[in-house]
Parts: C-alpha cells; sequence; structure tokens
C-alpha cells in the first residue's frame, strides 16, 4: 500500500511539472495577399525562412490563396523578431487603420507551376470580366464593373464594381453562378479603392500612392490644400480618381503642430522692433507679419516675440497719439521792416505783423514792379538802336558827297 502511494504521488508532480513547463510559441508569418493588399499572420512550422523565395501559397476563410512574404530578412528559427505588438504598432504609426489580423495556415512555397497556374487564372479572368460585363447590359443594371479576383484554389470569384448608389444584384450572382459553377461575391467599391486597382501613373511621375503602397484610404479635405498653400485649381490637386490628393495628407500633422505655435490673428506681440498685432502668418518659416502702432508693418520669428495684453499696447498707442497732438511752439514774430524816414502810415490800415503782410507793403510791392518793367522797356529799346545806328551812319556817309557837290554847283 505505501508503495502504491509513492508512486501515485510521483505521477502528480511529473503532472505538475509538466503543467508549469512552457509551451513552445507556435510559429507565425506575415504575409501580404488578395487583390487589396490585405496583411494576416499565418501559421507553420518551418525552422528557416527562405531569403530568397518571397510568393508562398496558403490558406485563409476564402481558400487556397497565393501571397507575398512580408520582412523575410527579419526572422531567426522560423520566428519573427518583432512581437505581434510592436508590428501592430508600427502599421497603427506609419499606415493608420490598416489592420493585421490571425488569418489561417502557411502551405506551401509556391512552385513553378504555381506561378504558371496563376498566370492561366489572370487570363482567364479578363474572359469572366468581359461575360460578367455583358450580362449586366442585358439585364440594364446601373453598375460598372472594374476588375476580377479569382481566388487561387478557385473556391469563390469576386467581382469589384462601382456604382452611384445602392443595386440588386441577386439574379445578377445566380445568372453568374451558373455560368462559372463556383461561388460568386460582388464587392462595391469607392473612386478611391478603384483607382488603387487600374491606376498607372500620376503628374509626379511615380506610380499612384494607393497602388505601390497605401492600403487604407483616408479621406482628404480642402482645409488641408488651404493650410499648405497649394493652389486651388482642382485639375492640379485632384488625382487618377478625380478626388483630392492623397499625399495632401503625409504633411497635415506637421502643418497642424507648426501652426499650433503661431499666434492667431489679432493677438498683440512685443518684440525688438516694437510692439503691434498680429496681421498673418507663415507656416514653414515661422514667421509673424505684425502691425505696429504707427501703422507700418513688419515680420518677426516667433522665437523673438512675446504676447502681450490688448490693454498694454492701447496705452502705448494712447502715448503715441499724445505726443503727437501736444501743442507746437508759436513762431516769432518776424522782425518789422525799417521804415522810412518823413513816411506816415496812412489812417485804416493795418500794421500787424506776423505771416501777413501790410496793404502799404503790398502798394510797394506793385510800385517797385511797375519801375522794373519801364527800366526792361528802357533796356530793349536802347539795345534796338544800338543795332539800328551802323545802318543809318552808313546812310549819312553816302550822302556827304552829294551834298559837297551842290555845294560847288552853288
Amino acid at each position: 500500500m505505501a508503495e502504491n502511494e509513492n508512486k501515485t504521488e510521483n505521477n502528480d508532480k511529473d503532472k505538475s511539472k509538466a503543467s508549469n513547463a512552457v509551451k513552445p510559441e507556435t510559429k507565425k508569418m506575415l504575409v501580404r495577399y488578395g487583390r487589396m493588399g490585405m496583411l494576416g499572420w499565418f501559421k507553420h512550422k518551418l525552422n528557416h525562412i527562405s531569403k530568397t523565395q518571397k510568393r508562398v501559397v496558403i490558406k485563409t476563410d476564402r481558400g487556397l490563396e497565393l501571397g507575398e512574404l512580408v520582412g523575410c530578412y527579419c526572422y531567426k528559427h522560423g520566428h519573427f523578431r518583432w512581437e505581434k505588438e510592436k508590428v501592430s504598432k508600427y502599421y497603427e504609426e506609419n499606415h493608420p487603420g490598416e489592420v493585421v489580423s490571425e488569418q489561417g495556415d502557411f502551405v506551401r512555397y509556391a512552385t513553378a507551376e504555381d506561378l504558371s497556374e496563376e498566370k492561366h487564372l489572370l487570363a482567364s479572368s479578363k474572359q469572366e470580366l468581359e461575360r460578367c460585363e455583358k450580362i449586366i447590359s442585358d439585364m440594364k443594371l446601373a453598375m460598372r464593373v472594374v476588375d476580377v479576383e479569382h481566388v487561387f484554389g478557385g473556391e469563390r470569384i469576386i467581382f469589384f464594381f462601382s456604382s452611384e448608389g445602392r443595386v440588386d444584384f441577386r439574379e445578377l450572382v445566380k445568372n453568374l453562378a451558373q455560368e462559372f459553377h463556383t461561388r460568386i461575391e460582388m464587392r462595391q467599391i469607392g473612386a478611391r479603392d478603384e483607382t488603387k486597382i487600374i491606376s498607372d501613373y500620376e503628374t509626379c511621375g511615380q506610380q499612384c500612392c494607393c497602388a505601390r503602397f497605401l492600403k487604407i484610404l483616408k479621406p482628404v479635405n480642402m482645409r488641408m490644400a488651404k493650410m499648405q498653400k497649394a493652389t486651388l485649381d482642382p485639375t492640379k490637386i485632384s488625382g487618377y480618381c478625380g478626388r483630392l490628393k492623397c499625399c495632401l495628407r503625409y504633411e497635415d500633422s506637421l502643418y497642424k503642430e507648426l501652426k499650433s505655435k503661431l499666434p492667431k490673428r489679432g493677438q498683440c506681440v512685443r518684440c525688438e522692433c516694437g510692439m503691434g498685432e498680429v496681421v498673418d502668418g507663415q507656416i514653414l518659416t515661422q514667421l509673424v507679419k505684425v502691425r505696429s502702432t504707427d501703422g507700418s508693418y513688419f515680420a518677426a520669428n516667433i522665437d523673438e516675440v512675446e504676447l502681450i495684453d490688448k490693454a498694454e499696447l492701447n496705452k502705448e498707442i494712447e502715448k503715441k497719439n499724445s505726443a503727437k497732438q501736444a501743442p507746437r511752439r508759436q513762431r516769432q514774430p518776424r522782425n518789422k521792416p525799417k521804415e522810412n524816414k518823413g513816411q506816415e502810415d496812412k489812417p485804416g490800415i493795418s500794421q500787424e505783423v506776423g505771416d501777413i503782410k501790410k496793404p502799404a507793403e503790398k502798394q510797394d510791392d506793385r510800385a517797385s514792379n511797375k519801375n522794373r518793367s519801364r527800366n526792361n522797356r528802357r533796356r530793349n529799346n536802347n539795345r534796338r538802336n544800338k543795332n539800328r545806328k551802323p545802318s543809318q551812319e552808313k546812310q549819312g556817309s553816302a550822302d556827304k558827297p552829294s551834298d559837297q557837290g551842290q555845294k560847288n554847283d552853288s
């Protein structure tokens, strides 16, 4: 009996040790898959992750699919170097809204046969697209098919379409299921997702951001364009999809941060150039345009500016206004003109001394002007007479001999 009790105690100890032992972590790899570029973790049992083969076959809730391995250099002994929480945080900060979910299992690395089958499915998807468009036109539905995704395992065919409103496509799904003998899925997408599927290159010369790396397309509004002082011409700020360009959102957080540092319009500030009121501000240069108390404008850096109260600015304006309105010194009267001896002022004539001349002085000025005009006339007459004298003398000399002849005759 004692021996049996000892055996049971040893078995209990072994079970408790086994339960306390740390279970090995399941190995997972990060894979991007699907036409819309979804991201997920997939379980695997590999001890080494290849750094050359990036295409893999995975099993999701939609069936067998081909995907692309993400971060093939971030694995050690089959484990991803980063923790799941760290990866999720990275995508939240850099690609907000993108979800990294637990999807399924890793099946195998893609072989040459798998890649050739993928090409065959892409070629057949074009025929499926044409057939779907024909059925839609026959049924006269207000929808447009954008693209077709044929799942690698053949479990289903996904049709992406765009429409202005809701469409009843139940009859369409039945007709397509009878045509292709597989499960049909219809998915409505917006203008941005449509561009993500069929876009090529933008005006910057690069491939569209939504097709190259953007996975979650967040809304962009006109406020972002106005804050960045971009042109408001819709042909220049609109993208391939006809909406505002996604790149306007990239620097929006930085512009918000810089704008929060600038004083608002109408606030009173003080700096080395003086005191004044903020009229405008430059976000990138961090300069403010200030209207000083005397009405002039100057620019100052926000590091050199100090906020003040409105009352303090009003005091400064009152000081300057009072200085302007201070009484000026009265001009001293001009020196009286010397009076001529024997000349008496006429009665009734003002004798005030100042800026206004006396009436007597005005009469003297008129008389002097008359004398000057007379003198000028005399000078002009004298000059004319001088010019005439030589000609008269010649005539006089010519007349003299005739006079002598007359005398002799007499």
